[in-house]
């Protein structure tokens, strides 16, 4: 079990044993003694006491729920990969600007450009830069231009006989 489970486990504990103190009729004031809580957390465990029982007083899920479900996952996937011109914009490159506006015109969710980064993060995706190369490029004829041209172009310093003056040169 991960320490934050672990953590969490204890608080939920500590929860049902305040919530069965209550039940038994303890006042607030020695329940959160007793729990190690501030006397207002222990009136609001009482309140969802109240409302739903020990029930209430269970761990839930943390943070907001994703708005995002595996298939919709799948799709915005798929239309990642489609590319950004296939999408609608100019270039190829895709944003966080870019991918929140495709999730709001795919599903209507309105992102953040942070919680766009996290959903991209848990998809498995990463920042990636473009190659910055033409699609035409011919691979063939770089390397024959770098074998047979650019040596020609290249210079090179003149071999004189004459030594340097440097203190820090060996001749």
């Amino acid at each position: 079990m991960a320490k934050g489970e672990k953590k969490l486990k204890q608080l939920q504990r500590r929860r049902l044993r305040a919530g069965w103190l209550l039940l038994k009729g303890v006042a607030q004031a020695e329940v959160a003694r007793r729990v190690g809580v501030s006397r207002a957390t222990v009136c609001e465990w009482n309140e969802r006491l109240g409302r739903g029982g020990l029930d209430a007083l269970r761990r839930r899920p943390r943070g907001r729920p994703a708005g995002l479900d595996a298939a919709m996952r799948r799709e915005l996937s798929q239309a990642l990969k489609a590319g950004a011109m296939a999408n609608g914009y100019a270039t190829e490159l895709w944003t966080l600007a870019r991918v929140g506006r495709l999730i709001e015109r795919r599903f209507g969710l309105k992102y953040s450009a942070s919680q766009v980064w996290r959903i991209l993060s848990a998809m498995h995706w990463s920042c990636q830069r473009p190659a910055g190369r033409a699609r035409e490029r011919n691979e063939q004829a770089i390397r024959q231009w770098k074998r047979k041209r650019w040596p020609m172009l290249k210079k090179t310093p003149a071999r004189r006989g004459v030594s340097s003056s440097s203190s820090t040169n060996r001749d």
